[in-house]
């Protein structure tokens, strides 16, 4: 395998050394590793060094403060779109920004300071790759089409609608999501004959949460789908017997006010938190949705399963970090969170509208890094591609539900490792 080195673009966390060699993918970081931004620091910001980069400028929605529609800090909310041409002028993908959430006003509060809860901070332009290139060569299916990514500013994955006067915070995510709908409606995306709402990570919940919303937005003549990548976030018990991303999102839900903005079909029956997770969300979906995700999905490993705060003793601290450093009763435990996973989406998978790619990586977010998304190395199940495999159950060219075998079956995996 060749050895190809990349450019990586990170405003709150500082990555060096980022080489593909022997199928792994190595990282040098210099915050704590369970930072919850981590695994999104590369999305859509990793891009080959030298090469032709489409930059797409930043849009701020004017009337977004009118609206209430504001980031944590009470900024005005943006987004990065390019304009489709050709077969794909009226054709519209919006893709959510992830990174992580806050769930109390400490974690807030120090948000409000970097690009994940003010617009302030930023960037002013961004790469587009991955789902997001506008090039056929790396995007088969939608490189002419009009692409948005929408930043992410509130920290409750564009569900919240709250505020704390005395932190001055705004917890308006699911404004920001209505402003920004209502933005891109008016800019030409109300005449779409096609539409594709995707996500990574926390967008990839948020892309669950409002796909329904999504497709009122359009008449039953337009094809409406989406497409959740590394979204799959379960209410999984840790190392120590507790429930880390259950309390994270207790806090979330409760701070950032989400509950009223939740799908009622789910709220009517449980309690908000467990609504927050996608897991009961899924198969209530009316919406055609793909779930693309890791069996080994490296976040949930590292900020779920196994954090710090779970592993007092440091038992799981190397393979937190390299999977290839797990001892076996290690690999048998996330056997055991593959298993889970599986189990989530039977019922899921038996609607013939949708579509699934759960590949055995240690990975997180493969729709917005042009070498998980379509590559010469790209990972593939049954020598299929993740952008090929989308493309076709989007376009109904092919019914696509593939499950990986077990690790270590697959060797086209881009592994994340890091030390």
């Amino acid at each position: 395998m060749a050895r190809v080195f990349w450019t990586v673009i990170a405003i709150a966390l500082v990555f060096s050394n980022w080489v593909d060699g022997f199928g792994g993918y190595y990282y040098e970081h210099q915050l704590n590793e369970t930072e919850l931004s981590l695994l999104e620091a590369h999305e859509a910001s990793l891009s080959y060094a030298g090469s032709n980069l489409l930059l797409v400028g930043l849009t701020l929605i004017q009337n977004a403060a009118a609206k209430g529609a504001v980031c944590l800090d009470g900024t005005l909310p943006g987004y990065h779109l390019h304009r489709g041409y050709g077969s794909g002028s009226n054709r519209w993908l919006i893709n959510l920004e992830g990174g992580g959430w806050c769930n109390n006003i400490r974690t807030c509060v120090y948000r409000k300071k970097t690009r994940r809860g003010s617009s302030d901070f930023m960037e002013k332009e961004i790469p587009f790759t991955g789902i997001l290139s506008n090039k056929a060569e790396e995007n088969p299916d939608f490189f002419n089409w009009n692409r948005v990514k929408l930043r992410y500013c509130d920290g409750a994955s564009f569900a919240g609608d709250s505020e704390d006067e005395t932190a001055e915070l705004q917890f308006r995510g699911q404004r920001i999501w209505a402003a920004a709908m209502e933005d891109l409606m008016s800019k030409g995306m109300r005449f779409a004959d096609q539409a594709l709402l995707s996500g990574c990570s926390a967008g990839g919940l948020a892309t669950i949460i409002h796909c329904d919303e999504f497709r009122g937005l359009f008449p039953m003549t337009t094809r409406v789908k989406c497409l959740s990548d590394a979204g799959l976030f379960l209410d999984a018990i840790d190392v120590s017997g507790g429930r880390t991303l259950r309390n994270l999102y207790g806090g979330v839900v409760g701070l950032q006010g989400a509950q009223k903005n939740l799908p009622q079909i789910c709220t009517n029956h449980l309690d908000p938190i467990s609504c927050f997770f996608p897991q009961n969300l899924i198969a209530s979906v009316k919406t055609p949705l793909f779930i693309l995700n890791a069996a080994y999905d490296s976040w949930q490993i590292q900020s779920s399963l196994a954090p710090p705060s779970a592993d007092p003793h440091g038992y799981w601290h190397d393979c937190r970090l390299n999977h290839a450093k797990c001892t076996a009763p290690q690999i048998q435990y996330l056997q055991g969170f593959r298993n889970h996973m599986l189990n989530v989406i039977k019922d899921f998978a038996r609607a013939n509208q949708n579509g699934l790619f759960i590949n055995s990586c240690f990975s997180h977010c493969q729709t917005e890094r042009q070498d998980t998304w379509f590559a010469d190395n790209s990972p593939v199940i049954r020598n299929k591609a993740i952008a090929l495999a989308v493309g076709d159950w989007y376009f109904d060219r092919a019914g696509v539900k593939v499950i990986d075998c077990p690790y270590p079956c697959d060797n086209t995996c881009h592994h994340l490792i890091f030390r």
